[in-house]
């Protein structure tokens, strides 16, 4: 499970900064053209935010066998997939019902942090 999350994680903060990148420099015209270049950026910046939190996981699963820490680090992929995913393509194809699918990955990246607590807690 540790190693999974630690690749994983890296994975998705690499991809989070590329996405960003290149959102910033070869969809400029896109996005500002769909007015969407916030939305963009909120779903880079989200994605890179949980990324982080993918690698504690993957840290703290190293140090515990916690089934909290891979229900967190589930969590965590699930809510950036349908969260940032979501965003990305509404960002970049202006298809406004996406926008109710994000939620679904806001309420997926919430159970993680709280099943993080609570493994912390369980330490």
């Amino acid at each position: 499970m540790a190693k999974i999350f630690l690749v994983i994680g890296a994975l998705s903060g690499l991809l989070s900064v590329a996405l960003g990148a290149f959102g910033a420099h070869a969809l400029r015209s896109i996005l500002e053209a769909n007015q969407r270049t916030d939305t963009f950026e909120l779903a880079s910046r989200y994605q890179f935010y949980h990324s982080l939190a993918l690698l504690a996981v993957g840290l703290l699963a190293l140090h515990s066998s916690s089934k909290w820490l891979g229900y967190a680090g589930y969590g965590f992929l699930i809510g950036m997939i349908i969260f940032s995913g979501s965003l990305y393509v509404l960002a970049l194809s202006n298809v406004r019902w996406l926008g109710a699918v994000t939620p679904i990955g806001g309420i997926a990246l919430i159970v993680g942090w709280f099943c993080l607590l609570w493994a912390a807690l369980k330490l």
